[in-house]
């Protein structure tokens, strides 16, 4: 069972070593007008630069590439990044996937995974259980069931960027940071928190997460899972229920306190992260840069690393965000 697989820095170490020519290692960005409204430091690792637009593939590769021999496909449920991911890496490897989406997930994410070859079973989230679903089906048509974080091997993937980020920041003199990292499920945020206490101990770890979907925030303050509501909110690549039953132990022991950002916040973000990074960000992929403009009250390191998880964004949301905001400052 994969439950039964320890999650640690071998692990991640593995999975490292069969990502190697496969994920692309993405730039760890910096500006200094970035600096300037955040007061410090800030330092952004492009993971929407990353294969399918997000950090995802890592953890489908690593995931698919520990299926046992004759495996002929897989299953997954995602609102779309984890989706694209699975789709990709299963084509990749010549297996056949079906991706149990939301239906009213972003259109371009839902376009994306029929085009990287998936079945695309929807679903309504509001009123139907996706686990449940999800499990069903891979029992009907005797699929390998991937799913979103709470999985070794899906961690130790979304773990590489962290082994990623040591090694740029030591190379740029970074051995001290706040390490804040877009968080959903907390499969990203457990990887790199378990690759950092190994490689860059100085560095702390702290989730971020939109306003009304902040149950790992409300957990770590309260020292047990708290659980939000099912529903759907713009940071979809982020929105789920409660940290995951494999993520928790990990953010309980390594993580500081979470951050939360408004949707006003993060679309702020993105527009930032485009004019003065040259990168698309999706809302759930901005909320870390979010958080280290816009809550210096909250972060007391000189240097700031923030993942940019995701790209995935529906194309009539952009000026949306690019509207959003006092860009322009000189610098």
């Amino acid at each position: 069972m994969a439950g039964d697989v320890p999650v640690n820095i071998d692990l991640i170490r593995a999975a490292e070593a069969r990502l190697a020519g496969h994920a692309r290692r993405t730039p760890l960005l910096g500006s200094l007008f970035l600096d300037q409204i955040a007061g410090r430091r800030v330092l952004v690792k492009a993971e929407c630069l990353q294969h399918t637009g997000s950090f995802k593939f890592r953890g489908a590769w690593s995931a698919i590439t520990a299926l046992p021999e004759g495996v002929r496909g897989v299953l997954a449920f995602s609102s779309g990044n984890h989706a694209q991911g699975v789709a990709y890496a299963a084509s990749l490897r010549g297996l056949s996937a079906v991706i149990l989406m939301p239906a009213d997930a972003p259109a371009i994410k839902i376009a994306n995974t029929r085009a990287l070859g998936a079945e695309v079973v929807l679903y309504d989230r509001a009123t139907e259980d996706r686990d449940a679903l999800g499990a069903a089906l891979a029992q009907e048509r005797g699929l390998a069931l991937i799913p979103p974080f709470d999985h070794p091997q899906v961690i130790a993937g979304q773990g590489t960027v962290g082994l990623e980020i040591a090694e740029q920041a030591l190379a740029l003199g970074v051995t001290s940071a706040e390490m804040l990292v877009c968080c959903g499920g907390g499969g990203l945020t457990s990887g790199v928190a378990l690759a950092l206490e190994a490689e860059a101990p100085g560095f702390r770890v702290r989730t971020v997460e939109p306003e009304g979907f902040d149950d790992v925030a409300q957990s770590l303050v309260l020292g047990k899972v708290v659980t939000n509501p099912l529903r759907s909110g713009l940071c979809d690549a982020i929105v789920t229920p409660a940290p995951g039953k494999l993520t928790w132990p990990i953010l309980q022991r390594l993580c500081g306190p979470g951050l939360v950002v408004s949707d006003s916040q993060a679309l702020r973000a993105m527009a930032l992260a485009h004019e003065r990074l040259k990168l698309v960000l999706e809302p759930g992929g901005a909320v870390a840069l979010a958080a280290a403009l816009f809550l210096p009250d909250q972060i007391e390191a000189e240097t700031i690393i923030v993942t940019a998880s995701g790209g995935n964004v529906d194309r009539e949301l952009v000026p949306r965000a690019l509207a959003t905001g006092e860009t322009h400052v000189d610098c």
